[in-house]
């Protein structure tokens, strides 16, 4: 939750190759005051069954930075492994072309800032949503 003092992150995933949220995606949240600053870890989550991850942690006062890495490697792996399981058609992919994708963009305190990420195997766009 955003303060006058703070700004508070939410994101969410969904897999667009199959129109469904991206499930069990780690993200790490890293944050910085300003932009020589260097990056603080402060920990990351995991995405639910709807994509969400709704357990980030808070930003400390002073954040104008904020980097979230998803860690796309490991759900790519685990899909193409169900799909091989199910006797699906073969997607033409060794893995996953973005192991990770990591997206850093400006706040200002008082602001919530929710940044979904649409991912497919060989794309992703994100934007502010609300």
């Amino acid at each position: 939750m955003s303060t006058d003092t703070t700004a508070s992150v939410s994101t969410h995933i969904l897999d667009t190759s199959i129109g469904r949220p991206a499930a069990a995606v780690a993200i790490t949240l890293a944050a910085r005051s300003g932009s020589g600053a260097p990056w603080a870890t402060l920990g990351g989550s995991t995405t639910d069954a709807d994509g969400r991850c709704k357990d980030l942690p808070a930003l400390p006062e002073g954040t104008t930075h904020v980097r979230l890495d998803f860690e796309t490697e490991a759900y790519f792996a685990a899909k193409k492994q169900a799909e091989a399981q199910q006797d699906a058609p073969r997607v033409r992919d060794s893995g996953a072309f973005f192991p990770e994708v990591a997206i850093t963009f400006a706040v200002v305190p008082g602001e919530h800032y929710h940044v979904p990420l649409l991912l497919n195997p060989f794309g992703y766009s994100v934007y502010r949503g609300s």
